[in-house]
């Protein structure tokens, strides 16, 4: 799926992919400014939630309640390695069941592999139009 939007639009857009995604994990790619943040904001709202979402950068995670379960939203921006992740207890997040969003999600992608997680890349075309692309893991890969 591939949608360009314009900012007014990021309500629509985080209802479409909830609709489109096939697991309750997304990765989150995208430069810094080009509205990762935002959409996670949205999804939230889209998900049931009242909660003030904003960036976890320095908690690392937040939590919001949503309609059905949570929503744990991560910034890996700022941690320098795996064990980083492993300390604040990553794995415990991933294999909760609820939704997650993860933004910088390279560091933990080997954690991953035997999940089914989406892939959303975001650009930003101009100031006020960006292009959203998922792509969803075709098969948790076995051992």
């Amino acid at each position: 799926m591939e949608i360009t939007y314009s900012l007014n639009e990021v309500d629509d857009v985080a209802k479409k992919l909830i609709n489109n995604v096939d697991a309750k994990t997304i990765l989150l790619y995208g430069k810094m400014g080009v509205g990762k943040t935002t959409l996670v904001k949205r999804i939230a709202k889209a998900l049931g939630s009242d909660d003030d979402v904003s960036s976890p950068t320095y908690s690392i995670v937040n939590e919001y309640k949503i309609k059905d379960g949570m929503l744990y939203h991560f910034d890996l921006y700022r941690l320098n390695d795996i064990e980083e992740a492993f300390n604040f207890g990553i794995e415990d997040y991933l294999y909760s069941k609820h939704w997650i969003v993860i933004e910088w999600p390279e560091l933990i992608q080997q954690l991953l592999l035997k999940e089914k997680y989406n892939n959303v890349f975001l650009e930003e075309k101009t100031q006020n139009v960006r292009t959203l692309k998922l792509t969803k893991q075709k098969q948790p890969q076995q051992e």
